[in-house]
């Protein structure tokens, strides 16, 4: 089994955040892989990872980052692969990495998504996959259906609670 997407994180430390991507890509089992690579510690195994990552049969790459956030932009400056940023909760409740990552220069995009939400990371990169793939197309279907169909049940939950004041 060949990785279709690949899941890097700065430091082990955001695998609590990383591991919903990694969580919906088994459930939808999409292969994929995860590292630690960090853009200001060990530069070189970032630059090789991004030499590689096409060569070796991956299509989309998730890169969740806090603080200085360098490493989805700098995955994105190396490889024509689509990048999905993650920005971490890390300091200033995130929007310090939010803003770096979403700051990408004119060429160099970056597609990214709220703090913290490495499962909408791994939607998006499953959506990417599956404008080529009918398989992956069909488990989305029948994810977003469930989604409908939680809400529908909260919703019948919500109709039973009594208050005095409560019109429905």
């Amino acid at each position: 089994m060949k990785p279709r997407v690949s899941i890097i994180m700065g430091s082990t430390s955001d695998l609590k955040i990383m591991e919903k991507a990694a969580l919906f890509f088994d459930e939808i089992e999409i292969p994929f892989e995860m590292n630690a690579l960090s853009a200001h510690r060990t530069p070189e195994a970032v630059e090789d990872f991004t030499k590689n990552a096409e060569k070796r049969g991956l299509q989309v790459i998730i890169a969740g980052a806090g603080m200085a956030a360098h490493l989805p932009g700098v995955i994105a400056a190396s490889t024509n692969l689509p990048v999905i940023g993650v920005p971490i909760n890390a300091t200033l409740d995130g929007m310090d990495a939010l803003l770096a990552i979403v700051q990408m220069p004119p060429g160099i995009p970056v597609a990214t998504v709220g703090i913290n939400n490495a499962l909408n990371a791994a939607i998006l990169a499953a959506q990417m996959l599956a404008v080529e793939d009918e398989n992956i197309r069909a488990k989305l279907k029948i994810y977003k259906s469930g989604l409908k169909q939680k809400i529908e049940k909260a919703n019948t939950e919500l109709q039973a609670l009594k208050y005095r004041f409560k019109t429905n």
